[in-house]
């Protein structure tokens, strides 16, 4: 059996259609849709169900699915163990975090590593609702929830703190926010609830009650943008927030705390190139720790 073969028909499977697989692997529609058609000729049967919509497993591909993904894994232990023995850092690493981790540390943190190793490729991206270090959509995932199931190495990254806060222009054309009572009658910016994938995000709700007036943007970054434009109150993480002298932190009794965890696929985790980001992170965050609980807030 050709392995190439078997591995754009793993990615086929993972994506759900054969267009997303042949964007991912750089090939173009035609060629993937070949080697699919090819590697069902070799095995005699029927593996994909084509539709307009996407692509459904069969039985059989469902079987084989499972087979490929334990001889993947096998190659990259194998792989992890011969990078281990390389002085050089290189190959791809992808990164998936929350977007206010992501814009508001790790952008910096792993740019200046990427800066540092010319031949190492890092892929910061936003995590989704749902995702599969399994299926190597990520090298490394930061979560809000700490998984109760899978192959996975799991660290405690750090706790961190929000906080509500509201420019200091508007500030200034309203009454003083002494109370939570006092929030009546303000514009909360906030989140989108169709967007709110974990239960740590529930922070809000108390608070949404108290100001009946809602903005609600669908990322961390909108709701800052916001806040600091002067439209209205907001809660934000305490480690953003501390970069913009133009914040001002209400309600001090009133902090959230939270936790990021780290998460790798034991498959990859040793490889050269994973573990330097790995490592790199977990020194990053706890350089960083006084500002990630909110000891170093904007005032």
């Amino acid at each position: 059996m050709d392995w190439d073969h078997v591995r754009i028909f793993l990615e086929v499977a993972r994506s759900g259609q054969i267009l997303g697989a042949a964007r991912r692997l750089g090939l173009n529609h035609a060629t993937v849709a070949r080697q699919i058609t090819a590697l069902e000729t070799r095995l005699k049967t029927k593996l994909i169900e084509r539709h307009t919509t996407g692509s459904v497993l069969t039985g059989a591909g469902e079987a084989l699915v499972a087979a490929a993904e334990r001889a993947e894994s096998e190659f990259l232990k194998v792989g992890s163990s011969l990078n281990g023995t390389s002085e050089a850092v290189s190959g791809t690493v992808r990164v998936g975090a929350p977007d206010g981790l992501g814009n508001y540390f790790l952008a910096d943190q792993l740019g200046a590593l990427a800066a540092r190793h010319p031949e190492l490729l890092i892929q910061l991206v936003p995590l989704p609702r749902t995702f599969s270090l399994s299926r190597r959509e990520a090298d490394i995932a930061i979560t809000l929830d700490r998984p109760k199931q899978g192959r996975l190495i799991v660290k405690k990254l750090t706790d961190y703190t929000l906080s509500v806060y509201a420019a200091k222009s508007y500030l200034q054309r309203h009454k003083a926010v002494r109370t939570q009572a006092d929030l009546a009658g303000h514009l909360f910016i906030t989140s989108v609830d169709d967007f709110v994938y974990s239960r740590a995000l529930d922070y809000g709700a108390a608070l949404g009650k108290v100001m009946a007036r809602h903005y609600e943007c669908g990322s961390v970054v909108a709701q800052m943008e916001a806040v600091r434009a002067g439209h209205g109150v907001g809660i934000l993480h305490d480690y953003a927030a501390r970069r913009y002298p133009e914040l001002k932190r209400l309600l001090p009794e009133t902090r959230f705390v939270r936790t990021y965890w780290l998460m790798s696929h034991p498959d990859t985790h040793d490889a050269r190139r994973v573990a330097v980001v790995h490592d790199h992170l977990v020194a990053s965050v706890r350089a960083a720790r006084r500002a990630f609980v909110g000891t170093e807030a904007a005032g």
